[in-house]
């Protein structure tokens, strides 16, 4: 199915319901929820999903795995993506939060095919065979690092999603700490018990997601000046770190891409 809202076909008796859309670019799904668990893969662009407990940047042709009934909000930066709405009780594994994860070969021409099904697809045969395979294949997958969680607390989640939007290599523990009127160690012992990491951690490692996007249209050495490192190296060395494999990985060059 192609661009069939999920509402439209819920009802319908299978375990899996494929489904592929195409956003224009910016375009914002306001906060949500479904029944069904989502396994939401974005073919080409960025997605950016937030929810109450944290924030999920998905890269190119990775997806994320929403739990039933989370409520979500998803930025679509050029995407165009293949979902799977999968009953909750056809997936006791599904994991409790939002997970990115990587789309092997297999497993992304499996989705390819699904979305060319009919709501009330064939149980036997073919079809039914992809269903159950796709969820085999799901199953499978290890989870990637690319999200930070968000506190509890409304002051501070408020100051987590402000500098979500606008990443400051200048912001300092003391300048948080004065907004949320606070001294600066009980203001940095509460983020940490609240994040389990230090505000400097978890700006670091928010500045190195919003990197992502931004790399679908400029180099390295674009991207490192923009988020404040002083030179590509220094970049390429903290996002390493951070994610596993480095910045390159995800240009829109030549040498990017999904390998």
């Amino acid at each position: 199915m192609k661009n069939v809202p999920l509402a439209a076909v819920d009802h319908v008796d299978r375990a899996v319901l494929p489904i592929g859309t195409d956003y224009p670019p910016g375009h914002v799904l306001d906060w949500h929820e479904h029944r069904r668990a989502q396994f939401l893969y974005g073919a080409t662009g960025v997605m950016v999903v937030d929810t109450a407990e944290g924030t999920w940047t998905v890269p190119p042709e990775r997806a994320v795995l929403i739990p039933p009934a989370t409520r979500h909000r998803v930025r679509m930066l050029g995407v165009s993506t293949r979902s799977l709405y999968v009953e909750p009780s056809a997936v006791p594994w599904w994991p409790a939060t939002c997970t990115v994860v990587d789309v092997p070969p297999l497993l992304r021409e499996l989705l390819l095919a699904a979305v060319e099904f009919e709501a009330d697809y064939r149980l036997s045969g073919r079809e039914g065979s992809i269903a159950a395979l796709l969820l085999y294949e799901i199953a499978e997958r290890a989870p990637l690092p690319f999200h930070v969680g968000m506190p509890a607390s409304s002051d501070l989640a408020r100051l987590c999603r402000a500098y979500l939007a606008a990443p400051d290599a200048e912001a300092t523990n003391a300048a948080w700490a004065a907004e949320t009127a606070m001294s600066e160690r009980a203001f940095t012992r509460r983020f940490r018990a609240e994040t389990g990491d230090s505000p400097a951690v978890w700006r670091t490692r928010a500045r190195l997601l919003a990197s992502l996007p931004l790399l679908r249209t400029a180099s390295v050495s674009e991207v490192g000046a923009r988020i404040g490192y002083a030179s590509p190296a220094a970049f390429t060395a903290a996002f390493t770190r951070a994610f596993g494999m480095p910045p390159s990985r995800f240009t829109a060059g030549p040498a990017g891409g999904r390998r």
